[in-house]
């Protein structure tokens, strides 16, 4: 049970009057007695919230950002109206409207719809319904909550998929859907043609030439159906912030446009997110179901183990793929992780390092206004430094880097992709 405000205001005003009237403490109790006893009449008169059953439908899942709408089914099957407010209480993060008026008559149902516009990636899980349904005098309400279940999977927003329409225009390029045909090692011969100054010198074909009037070359189109191996690193370096979002959600962009890419070309795509242990798998994956599988990944503050990551890729790799590792470039981490044990994942397959640069590390570096900025671009110098340090490093033992800021990490890692196509690496 409920007591509204009204009743301290009337009881208030009533002992008020009758003070003034009767001095006496008689003339109070009388008030008192009254409002009690209409109290406890509008209480029996307010409809049963025990009795009431509930229902939902609507969205169960969308992007970040979208907004959603989730419609909770009122209905009273006791005898008497329920009149009064209603809460449809969900977590923060799910940016709920979540106050309702209601009134439901005996028999009848009613349909509230709750206002959604997530916050954060996840599972966004419905809390209890709360309802309160005040009597005909508007003196006491009965007020009781239940549990209705819903959930709603707030999926990446993939921003980067803007930057898709462009790269499939360069793959079909690539693949001669344009009459654009490459030359290089690795790819499925197509055709002959006469030499031009520019062209790879390994591409001439010397019994053609021998038959020929001219110097005669291989042109040669990409080939399908190669494996491309996505390793997100879900460890506390993931987990750092750079603007308003985790260094992982952009590295999840730029995976997401990667595989709809790759995808296209007609590669196998794999996904591994790992930190201590496998957080999320999608074999032979497709869009829609890494974007759902991605949903729920969320940053560990643990160190992650690169020796069983890298024995992970192994294990599900057997033949020769581009394994793209999103992680970061810090070098305390990769020295004492990644390095040691990234060659025996070069020896077996062709390896590509991509990061998430903070641009704000740059703004730093460039400052000089003050001696506080002059220690915050020391601080950015040394970080920039050592970064440029991983990546020597990692260039030098043939591993390819793209180091990026998260709007340009997701369209430079395509173009590394294209471009790996076209020298006939994959």
């Amino acid at each position: 049970m409920a007591v509204t405000g009204r009743l301290g205001l009337l009881a208030l005003l009533g002992a008020l009057v009758v003070g003034l009237l009767f001095p006496s403490g008689t003339g109070v109790a009388i008030v008192v007695a009254v409002l009690l006893v209409l109290v406890v009449v509008d209480l029996v008169l307010a409809g049963s919230v025990r009795a009431l059953r509930f229902s939902r439908s609507g969205t169960t899942s969308v992007r970040l950002g979208e907004p959603a709408e989730v419609t909770l089914t009122v209905t009273n099957p006791g005898g008497r109206t329920v009149r009064g407010s209603l809460r449809d209480a969900w977590p923060p993060s799910a940016g709920a409207d979540d106050r309702h008026a209601l009134v439901v008559p005996s028999g009848e149902r009613r349909a509230l719809a709750t206002a959604l516009l997530p916050t954060r990636r996840g599972d966004r899980v419905a809390a209890r319904v709360t309802v309160r349904a005040v009597g005909p005098l508007g003196l006491a309400a009965r007020q009781g909550s239940h549990e209705v279940p819903w959930a709603v999977r707030v999926l990446p927003p993939f921003h980067s998929r803007k930057h898709l329409p462009s790269r499939l225009a360069r793959l079909q390029q690539l693949d001669g859907r344009n009459a654009v045909l490459i030359r290089g090692q690795g790819t499925e011969f197509d055709s002959l043609r006469e030499y031009v100054i520019g062209d790879d010198v390994r591409s001439i074909d010397w019994r053609a030439t021998a038959r020929a009037s001219d110097v005669m070359v291989r042109t040669w189109r990409p080939e399908r159906d190669r494996q491309l191996v996505l390793v997100l690193d879900t460890g506390r370096v993931s987990a750092g912030r750079v603007g308003d979002a985790p260094r992982l959600d952009a590295a999840m962009d730029a995976a997401l446009l990667l595989a709809a890419l790759a995808s296209r070309a007609g590669d196998r795509v794999d996904l591994v997110a790992y930190d201590r242990r496998v957080r999320a798998s999608v074999p032979n994956a497709s869009t829609p179901s890494l974007v759902n599988a991605l949903a729920t990944v969320e940053p560990s503050l643990v160190e992650t183990d690169a020796r069983g990551m890298v024995a992970e890729v192994l294990r599900r790799t057997r033949r020769r793929a581009l394994v793209v590792l999103l992680t970061g470039l810090e070098p305390a981490p990769l020295e004492e992780g990644l390095f040691p044990v990234l060659g025996s994942l070069t020896a077996r397959h062709e390896v590509l390092v991509a990061s998430v640069a903070d641009p704000r590390v740059a703004e730093m570096a460039a400052s000089r206004g003050s001696a506080e900025a002059v220690y915050d671009a020391a601080a950015a110098e040394r970080a920039l430094a050592g970064r440029e340090s991983s990546v020597a490093w990692l260039t030098r033992h043939g591993v390819g880097v793209v180091d990026a800021v998260p709007e340009e990490l997701p369209p430079s890692l395509a173009d590394r992709y294209l471009a790996l196509k076209a020298a006939g690496r994959l």
